[in-house]
């Protein structure tokens, strides 16, 4: 086998590199030869147009680092009918680092997008929570009555007195029987939010950068939350999340908490509509 000589110049391909078209010059390129527009290409990648534009006049500052330009890089090239591989070869090259021990295909996976889900029935979901409030308001309106009759009953118990047969002494009445409050049923948690919309706790179990939109894609929030921090969110109709870093986000949708498990590091992009906390 051939031996390189101590202190020999170890070509990895930038000079090659640095003569090609540059990596958002190339997404550019193939975009307009797609007749795609940028808003397009956004719609179908879900990276949004700023992001789309500063990649193709190859700004990457907006992408929060290398492992999530990878990644937008890695979407745009399959949206534009590129090979994913080879452009991220390029994009290497170009910025003069090496992708060996970033796990940036498993940590950031923007085009995985879950299918939209069936409707719910929200006015099934309505009635259901008017029949819990109905249900504990009743509840507590026999409870309460109860209570009185089993008062009375006692005060009225009377041992033998001075009238009744047998009695030698003055008239004395039995102890009361001793009540106790009735234990206040737990409310419903689904009781417990607007039935007619989509409500979104976000508990943050450490640090994550987080984007909520509506139902008509206006951006509700977008930037870090703390550990410790606690957002709500509602829409009328649905709440798309994305969370850059999934392990330290507890979800409550609904009045539900969301038992999936994520992992620390890892991206999620989640929708919730109104009814069951089922996942978009």
């Amino acid at each position: 086998m051939a031996s390189r000589s101590k202190g020999a110049p170890v070509s990895n391909g930038n000079e090659k590199a640095k003569d090609r078209p540059s990596v958002g010059r190339t997404l550019q390129q193939a975009r307009i030869d797609a007749k795609l527009t940028v808003d397009e290409v956004s719609s179908a990648t879900r990276v949004r147009v700023p992001i789309v534009q500063a990649i193709e006049a190859d700004d990457f500052s907006r992408c929060g680092g290398d492992v999530y330009a990878r990644g937008h890089v890695r979407t745009l090239a399959r949206a534009v009918g590129l090979e994913p591989a080879e452009l991220i070869e390029l994009y290497n090259a170009q910025q003069g680092h090496h992708d060996e021990s970033l796990p940036s295909g498993p940590l950031f996976e923007a085009e995985r997008i879950r299918p939209e889900p069936r409707r719910p029935n929200w006015t099934a979901a309505m009635v259901a929570a008017i029949v819990v409030v109905i249900g504990f308001v009743g509840f507590t309106f026999f409870s309460a009555g109860d209570e009185e009759g089993g008062g009375s009953v006692a005060e009225r118990t009377e041992t033998p007195g001075a009238d009744s047969p047998g009695g030698d002494g003055p008239e004395r009445r039995g102890p009361e029987t001793p009540t106790t409050e009735p234990d206040a049923p737990t409310e419903s948690a689904v009781a417990g939010v607007p039935a007619d919309k989509v409500t979104v706790r976000l508990t943050m179990e450490g640090t994550s950068w987080i984007s909520v939109k509506d139902s008509n894609g206006r951006l509700l929030f977008e930037g870090n939350l703390e550990d410790g921090d606690s957002e709500t969110y509602t829409d009328d109709e649905r709440i798309d999340l994305v969370l850059g870093n999934a392990g330290a986000v507890k979800l409550h949708v609904n009045g539900r908490e969301i038992e999936d498990v994520f992992e620390p590091g890892q991206v999620q992009r989640l929708s919730y509509t109104v009814g069951d906390p089922e996942e978009g």
